[in-house]
């Protein structure tokens, strides 16, 4: 590929991780499912899933080449650094969006997640009746799991640096599921202030020798919940695809209850902030914002709807040429 191409599609990469970056800073919202949208989710679990044993030999002899085409790594750098331009740059607008026009934003999320949800529904091609109903068995489960995960309340934290390890591996976990946001459940699980806090703080160079260390296990945590997890998730979509895509759509679905525009704090109070738990009701009346809301949602749920159609005709018409 010519290297103009391949900036090209360098700088595809990069802003597709950008999407994923600024959906894995908002605690509701999941990294994976933008992943799977954008039609990259097998790609990203096969490349992570490739740090193995396989990588290490490659990596004993010389052969650096070859290991960074086991991993893929050309596409995991661009949208690693497309992940974190995401998290750094748009973290101050999604903030400023969520406070100020909170209710719009979340309609706007709304639409894009049930229009995945679809699309990935769509995917799933039963080979029996059977297997069809298993499928509808697990979606159900999933989105049911997913609901109730994004409306529990929080769970009491424990001290220690296990307890920060076992948070990263899990939330990162949770962070490459489709409709399961790392970031909320790092909410529930008391760990979302301390760690944004200290990322926060590195930046102009404010942290202790404890918060570094904090800081570098649970990203341990991470780095191996990350490998573990992929490698399971890989192995499910090339034995059991249309089950395990069943279950992810299941979780897209399930996660729509966190999104909904109209929502309130679980304990009463009158303020929502980010690491608010809350729950879904129904607007009190039908008013502008209603309707603005119903619109946005629905602008963004054919947006979706449109791409897909357009990249399915595309990808059809260049296999017929």
């Amino acid at each position: 590929m010519p290297d103009r191409k391949q900036l090209a599609v360098d700088l595809l990469n990069a802003a597709r991780g950008l999407l994923m970056g600024a959906a894995d800073i908002i605690p509701g919202v999941s990294g994976g499912t933008v992943a799977l949208l954008l039609g990259i989710y097998p790609r990203l679990l096969t490349a992570i899933s490739h740090v193995d044993g396989e990588l290490l030999r490659l990596i004993g002899r010389g052969g650096w080449r070859e290991a960074a085409k086991h991993i893929d790594l050309r596409f995991l750098v661009a949208l690693g650094v497309g992940i974190l331009t995401g998290v750094v740059t748009l973290a101050g607008l999604l903030h400023f969006l969520l406070h100020d026009y909170r209710e719009q934003t979340l309609a706007a999320f709304f639409g894009l997640i049930l229009a995945s949800s679809v699309i990935v529904v769509r995917m799933i091609k039963p080979t029996s009746p059977q297997q069809s109903t298993t499928c509808w068995i697990l979606g159900l489960a999933a989105a049911g799991l997913a609901a109730w995960l994004v409306l529990s309340t929080l769970l009491e934290p424990r001290e220690g640096l296990l307890y920060v390890f076992i948070c990263g591996a899990v939330a990162i976990c949770a962070m490459i599921l489709p409709g399961v946001s790392g970031a909320y459940i790092l909410v529930l699980l008391g760990k979302y202030e301390d760690i944004t806090g200290i990322i926060h703080r590195l930046k102009s160079a404010d942290v202790t020798g404890s918060d570094l260390l904090t800081l570098v296990v649970f990203a341990s945590g991470c780095v191996v919940g990350l490998l573990m997890f992929s490698k399971v998730l890989k192995t499910l979509l090339v034995r059991q695809y249309n089950p395990t895509m069943a279950v992810l759509g299941g979780f897209m679905l399930g996660s729509l209850v966190k999104v909904w525009p109209f929502q309130v704090a679980a304990s009463g109070e009158a303020e929502i902030t980010k690491t608010t738990i809350t729950k879904p009701v129904w607007p009190e009346q039908f008013d502008s914002t209603t309707i603005l809301c119903a619109v946005i949602a629905f602008v963004a749920f054919a947006i979706v709807i449109a791409a897909d159609y357009f990249a399915q005709h595309s990808s059809a018409s260049s296999s017929t040429d």
